[in-house]
């Protein structure tokens, strides 16, 4: 990262960085972080000791969540100001290691599980392309949609999941060369599911907020580039009506 850049997001991969990041004072230092403060800065902002906000501080540090923006003489006194590395943070699912979601073991595209397993380790892999190219000072090769689409019934959503299978079925056949010198393999991930309705202030949990029936769903497809070798594809729909067009542990085209 240059010096006087700050990023949109990182993704931590260290399982001691996730547990420092998940301490509740440290988590709301690190928001404090958004403008460059000093140990005496951020106690003022947060209403904390500065010894403690100085230890917390050093603990972040030493994980690479928060860096030494300047340092500033005051008399006889340094004050060193930190900001955060990141306006946001994302942890990957490699901290857990080998309780993480893994997308292999029970493929069925009409599993909202499975969907979530898939988006596990779609944050995965890009998290690990990204803080290699952050390391290397270039850019992520991806593709990304985000969509929204209210379906009239359960029966236009299962249509809708089958010809968006059959889409990228057909892309995937199309440009997919096995055989190409130099090529790279790139994930194509496809996921439709349903939004989860709004809770008002004191009403139910957000699991128990979640409408039946077809509703709006969001859909979101994404590729990004990986190693050499062949392309993979996948699709998904979840909801709480199975759509009835495609079986369970249906696999798709490589």
């Amino acid at each position: 990262m240059e010096a006087g850049s700050v990023l949109d997001v990182a993704v931590i991969e260290e399982p001691a960085a996730a547990e420092a990041c998940l301490d509740p004072i440290r988590s709301r230092i690190l928001a404090a972080l958004a403008e460059p403060g000093s140990a005496a800065m951020l106690a003022t902002r947060l209403g904390l000791p500065r010894q403690k906000v100085n230890y917390h501080l050093k603990e972040l540090e030493r994980h690479g969540l928060v860096e030494l923006a300047e340092e500033r003489r005051k008399g006889n006194v340094t004050e060193r100001v930190y900001r955060a590395t990141a306006a946001s943070y994302v942890i990957s699912p490699s901290v857990l290691a080998a309780v993480s979601p893994d997308p292999a073991r029970a493929p069925d595209q009409l599993s909202a599980r499975w969907l979530l397993a898939l988006g596990s380790r779609l944050v995965q892999e890009v998290g690990t392309l990204l803080t290699g190219a952050t390391r290397a000072r270039r850019r992520v090769a991806t593709f990304g949609i985000d969509a929204q689409v209210r379906f009239a019934s359960a029966a236009d959503r299962t249509a809708f999941a089958d010809e968006l299978a059959q889409a990228v079925a057909t892309l995937v056949s199309r440009y997919h060369d096995e055989s190409a010198p130099g090529g790279r393999s790139h994930r194509v991930i496809v996921g439709l599911h349903q939004i989860p309705a709004a809770t008002p202030p004191g009403g139910p949990g957000a699991g128990d907020a979640v409408a039946g029936g077809a509703g709006a769903g969001g859909a979101g497809a994404g590729a990004s580039g990986a190693g050499a070798g062949a392309s993979g594809a996948g699709a998904g729909a979840s909801g709480d009506e199975e759509p009835t067009g495609a079986g369970p542990n249906q696999e798709n085209p490589r």
